[in-house]
């Protein structure tokens, strides 16, 4: 049997061998990699793209080949019946046995991080009212709640945030089987719209994943960097036989080095770095003090673990350095001091020059239309006569077809006009404290280290609901878009909770379209605070970074050939 799945901390070697899999393959157009095998399994998205690449597949197979091969295809999370009409238009339905669904909504990305890993739903829910992907999210709280107890305070803001909490009343309700004697371990669900706090996302991160993700790119807890930094450096071969493949590296708190500087803002990585440095330089100096037997096999004991240290700091010295070449640049810094005047309220209301720059200049697109939505969601939409010229500049220089992005990015609040001449960013920022000039990197006390001054909008919110509560910002949470709300789920008998002194909340806060690096890194700030009293949980629809959700908001059309 052949299967393709993506990879986690799970031990695939033995969960393979149980079940008889021979071997696993990314899906990829052409033929079938060969193996000798008599089922082939095919685990897939629901989505046209992939179809056309399975119907090649299957067309390609050797019809004369003995024995002939079994396909299975198993769609995640739901079967969709335009994926098999279209199957069954290319001419090779027929030759798959089981057509089945595997429901996997939520999936562990860490300890304290769950991810549905949905691409397409924050275009889904706001571009298409498609809401799939919200069902799924109900799903997937349901399973959590069987597995770990009823959930007894729900409070949300936000369209789909109200649609999530519906259905998942009305699932209760059409299965009263569901309630279980669980003793519950969360004691609120937060669920949060994207477009709540559209802001965020557009900012560049300032913490150490947060940098590697909009740098480089974080792929499942995978990401791959540039091979040069990490050539063993071996004397007199001076940049011979330099290596080309990339270097793969996971990247969670299973990593102890990892896991401590990960949500660090980048300017404290440095020290933390030298820090580890000199200890384990000075760990490896004691083998020079062992003197009796016992002293020696104590030593000779710790040496693995010593040497994945030592590996680790390596590693992460390296990525510090690839990080560092780009964050002391001067478009990077050019870059983020116009987007750091845009969040304190300054000129968010005229064309800015260094847009105007970077369009004439041909910048890649992506980071025009970060600055430019960036501009729009800090001064409530811009003027008609700025968004025209804005629009009118980047069609000129990048295409026509990039119209339909533009549409796009206006259809989702991206990009839009002012209605009404207010602007009430101003009111939001000052009562939300959403801007701070004092801020500390290297020991924060504040959660607006992750962007250097810039509180994350969205963790401001579940923030004061925690302390003193969202009664205290009514006037704010109006101008937000959406219903704010509050449900309360009843508990059987006995199941109650009674806090013992001194013992933390714990809050799931569901992200509905996507969350950054730099509000999971916020939060987790929050959970470890000493007087803090609530210890956060993270799940989302997709884990995401400006340029993957603006991304996910283009149009992909070829220019006309003339």
């Amino acid at each position: 049997m052949a299967a393709h799945l993506s990879s986690g901390r799970v031990n695939l070697t033995a969960l393979r061998e149980e079940h008889e899999v021979e071997k696993m393959f990314t899906l990829k157009p052409g033929r079938l990699p060969p193996a000798d095998v008599k089922n082939i399994i095919f685990f897939v998205r629901p989505k046209l793209e992939l179809m056309d690449i399975i119907t090649d597949n299957v067309l390609r197979e050797d019809r004369g080949r003995s024995p002939q091969r079994d396909f299975h295809i198993l769609f995640v999370p739901r079967r969709s019946l335009l994926c098999e009409q279209w199957l069954k238009e290319q001419g090779v339905l027929g030759s798959f046995i089981h057509r089945e669904q595997y429901s996997l909504d939520l999936i562990p990305f860490d300890g304290d991080l769950l991810s549905m890993e949905s691409e397409s739903a924050f275009k889904e829910c706001y571009l298409e009212s498609d809401q799939t992907s919200l069902y799924h999210a109900a799903k997937g709280l349901m399973t959590l709640q069987a597995l770990y107890g009823t959930i007894p305070q729900i409070f949300g803001k936000g369209d789909c945030a109200r649609h999530v909490a519906n259905m998942m009343i009305r699932m209760k309700r059409e299965f009263p089987g569901s309630q279980n004697s669980i003793f519950p371990v969360f004691d609120t669900l937060l669920l949060l719209d994207r477009n709540v706090d559209l802001l965020t996302p557009l900012a560049t991160q300032l913490t150490y994943e947060g940098l590697i993700d909009e740098i480089y790119g974080i792929q499942n807890t995978y990401v791959k960097l540039p091979p040069e930094k990490f050539a063993p450096k071996k004397q007199g071969e001076g940049g011979k036989d330099l290596p080309t493949e990339p270097k793969k590296l996971q990247l969670n708190s299973a990593e102890e080095l990892y896991a401590e500087i990960r949500d660090k803002n980048f300017n404290a990585v440095g020290s933390v770095l030298s820090k580890k440095a000199k200890i384990i330089s000075a760990a490896f100096e004691e083998r020079h003090h062992a003197k009796t037997v016992g002293e020696i096999k104590q030593f000779v004991s710790q040496l693995p673990h010593m040497q994945a240290a030592r590996s680790s700091l390596a590693n992460h010295t390296s990525i510090a350095e690839l990080i560092k070449d780009i964050t002391t640049s001067e478009d990077f810094f050019d870059n983020l001091t116009v987007e750091q005047e845009f969040m304190s309220g300054i000129d968010t209301d005229k064309v800015n020059n260094y847009i105007e720059d970077c369009i004439a200049q041909k910048h890649p697109l992506i980071k025009i239309l970060r600055l430019v939505c960036l501009q729009s969601v800090c001064n409530s939409g811009l003027k008609q006569k700025v968004l025209d010229h804005y629009k009118r500049e980047i069609l000129q220089t990048y295409g026509y077809e990039h119209i339909l992005t533009l549409n796009n990015l206006e259809k989702a609040g991206l990009l839009k006009p002012q209605t009404g001449g207010r602007n009430n960013y101003p009111t939001i920022r000052k009562t939300l404290r959403l801007w701070m000039d004092d801020v500390n990197e290297q020991n924060p006390n504040d959660i607006s280290y992750v962007y250097s001054g810039y509180a994350p909008l969205s963790v401001r919110l579940a923030q004061l609901l925690a302390r003193p509560g969202w009664r205290s910002i009514e006037e704010v949470l109006k101008m937000l878009p959406g219903p704010h709300f509050e449900e309360r789920q009843q508990l059987p008998t006995g199941l109650q909770k009674k806090r013992q002194h001194g013992e933390n909340r714990v809050t799931l806060v569901f992200f509905l379209g996507g969350v950054t690096y730099a509000e999971i890194a916020a939060l987790r700030f929050l959970s470890q605070m000493e007087d803090g009293g609530t210890e956060y949980i993270i799940a989302t629809t997709k884990l995401i970074n400006g340029t993957t959700w603006i991304k996910s908001l283009m149009e992909k059309l070829e220019p006309a050939p003339f």
